[in-house]
């Protein structure tokens, strides 16, 4: 790895949440979410700052108990449903670059929300960045193809039923599809330009890192319960 790219890791838990309350502080597994994420992050071993930005007392004290930085409080005006993900990380890195006296050439974001993610993938992620010129890196999951998009249907205000694709009355076999793959929120990598010049979460040249095994990215009670299973399998 390049010495001379410094690397920081953010991970964005707000307080609030709606399909499950307090979702960060959660429990999975002996461990909450925003916990899973930093001691995940700490064990890749390859950031230089790994920084939680919330907006909330408890979560800055699981953080910091955790290992984790919570130098600065999130704004109120970046704490809502419907702030996206670039307004945060540019916050959080505007912040840490003065409080660091320093320049942070490396971006990854690394969500709570998907505990099950493993360091390698974390490495492998940032690594791929780093060596093979890409504005960006995501971390994916392949779609069984029972759940391709060419697969999938919609309902219309009047409850009539077609086809999601207008071309998926062409496909008769499954091996005639292409695979699809889904984000799974094990890390999001970024250069920092990136972030702060295209000011975009999906650069102009991205490439992505395949996750091996399951990934769940918790949004509902089943989500928890469905981690819960899958660690204790994995134990």
């Amino acid at each position: 790895m390049d010495e001379k790219k410094k690397i920081l890791a953010i991970i964005p838990a707000r307080g609030g949440s709606k399909g499950v309350k307090r979702k960060n502080l959660r429990i999975v597994g002996g461990k909450s979410l925003v916990a899973r994420a930093v001691e995940t992050s700490i064990e890749a071993s390859i950031f230089d700052a790994i920084v939680v930005s919330t907006d909330d007392q408890d979560i800055k004290s699981e953080a910091e108990v955790s290992g984790a930085r919570v130098p600065f409080w999130r704004p109120i005006s970046l704490s809502g449903d419907r702030i996206g993900d670039l307004e945060v990380l540019r916050h959080a890195i505007e912040v840490m670059e003065t409080e660091d006296g320093c320049r942070y050439d490396v971006i990854a974001m690394i969500q709570p929300t998907s505990p099950c993610r493993k360091a390698a993938d974390l490495v492998a992620a940032v690594n791929k960045l780093l060596h093979e010129g890409y504005d960006s890196v995501w971390t994916v999951s392949s779609v069984d193809l029972k759940y391709h998009p060419m697969k999938q249907l919609c309902v219309d205000s009047d409850n009539n039923l077609s086809y999601f694709s207008s071309e998926a009355h062409k496909i008769i076999a499954r091996q005639e599809l292409s695979l699809t793959f889904y984000r799974n929120g094990v890390c999001y990598c970024f250069t920092r330009d990136c972030l702060m010049v295209q000011q975009v979460i999906l650069g102009r040249n991205s490439g992505f890192h395949l996750c091996d095994g399951e990934q769940i990215s918790i949004d509902t009670e089943a989500d928890l319960r469905k981690v819960e299973q899958l660690l204790a399998l994995q134990a």
